[in-house]
This record gives structure tokens, C-alpha cells and sequence, in this order.
């Protein structure tokens, strides 16, 4: 059951990473999920003090996502017509087969929304480079915090391999222990 959780709790952290770029998936919270699934796991003690800091910590990544690129459009002169072009440009970015897309989409979609709004090009334009920011902000944010869970995983697991994997664990002893024995009379293992 151990393995099973481990494994899943790993491509819920892959999921996180990816979700800090893709719209429709919560990065950090997903990533979190990775965490709770190893901590559950028998070979790890629990440890609720972590549990609870990282869930803070992904709450609020993931209601900021939300609120910096809205600060980064108004800022410049943005509206809710801008923030919604950004995101469908991201999505078109996304599945668009055009290099760069997942940063040109937002951009062109801002300014695309910015223009729906009966804006000028030169608001519209500046608009888009708010929206397009706090986009940018925001990703960045979620992404970090997406790798920085991943790295607790993996330390956390590295941590306690022997209790994960107990005959792993002893079968790689066993085959370093045969090379050094092999090194030390001579025979170079091939």
C-alpha cells in the first residue's frame, strides 16, 4: 500500500507542476494532495505541522493567483474583458502548435480583450501588459511553490527509502557490498 501511495502521491506532484501553466489545473493545492499521500503512507511518521504549513501555503498561492493578475490589469488600466482574453489566449497558447504560445497567447488575448471593450490601441496595448504580468506573477508563484513541494517529496522519501522499501534498500547494500568486495581483491566488476 506504501508503494501505491508513493507513486500516486509523485504523479500528484508532477500534476502540480504542470498545473502551475495549465488554467484548469490548481498547481500548488494538487501538489499538496502528493504530499498528504505521502505522509499517509506507514514508513513516514505523520507530521501535521507540515501538513498544515504547506496547506496554508497553497491556499494562499492559490487565492493569490487569482487576485494578482486582476491588481497587474487594473493597475494599467485593464478590465474584466482583458483578464477574460488573457485567459482564453492562454488556452489557445496552450493547444496552438506555434512556439512561445503559452506566452504570446495571454498577451494577444488581453490586448484582443482590451480592445473588445472599445478601448484604444495604446490602452489596450498597456492594458495587456498589466494583465499579461500579473499572468506571468502568478505562474512563476505557483510554479515555485509546485517544485519546492516536489523537492520536500523527494527528500522526505529519500529520507525514509529504508522503511519505503525495505528490500530495495537491502538488495542495493547487497549488490555495493559484492562490488567493493570485487574492487578490493582485484576484479574489476564489468
Amino acid at each position: 500500500m506504501d508503494i501505491a501511495l508513493l507513486i500516486i502521491g509523485f504523479v500528484f506532484m508532477l500534476l502540480g507542476i504542470l498545473g502551475s501553466f495549465l488554467p484548469v489545473l490548481p498547481g500548488p493545492p494538487i501538489s499538496w494532495i502528493g504530499l498528504l499521500l505521502l505522509y499517509l503512507t506507514k514508513a513516514i511518521p505523520n507530521n501535521w505541522w507540515i501538513l498544515g504549513i504547506t496547506l496554508a501555503i497553497a491556499l494562499i498561492v492559490f487565492a493569490l493567483d487569482y487576485i494578482i493578475p486582476a491588481m497587474g490589469a487594473k493597475k494599467f488600466g485593464g478590465t474584466r474583458a482583458g483578464m477574460i482574453g488573457t485567459t482564453i489566449g492562454l488556452i489557445i497558447g496552450l493547444l496552438a502548435p506555434i512556439p512561445g504560445g503559452i506566452i504570446i497567447g495571454p498577451f494577444v488575448g488581453a490586448f484582443l480583450g482590451e480592445l473588445s471593450a472599445k478601448a484604444d490601441n495604446k490602452t489596450a496595448l498597456k492594458a495587456a501588459f498589466g494583465s499579461f504580468l500579473g499572468f506571468l506573477t502568478g505562474t512563476f508563484m505557483k510554479f515555485v511553490v509546485a517544485v519546492v513541494y516536489l523537492g520536500l517529496f523527494i527528500s522526505t522519501a529519500w529520507e525514509y527509502r529504508a522503511a519505503l522499501f525495505p528490500y530495495f534498500d537491502y538488495s542495493i547494500q547487497t549488490v555495493l557490498s559484492e562490488i567493493g568486495f570485487l574492487v578490493d581483491v582485484g576484479i574489476s566488476p564489468s
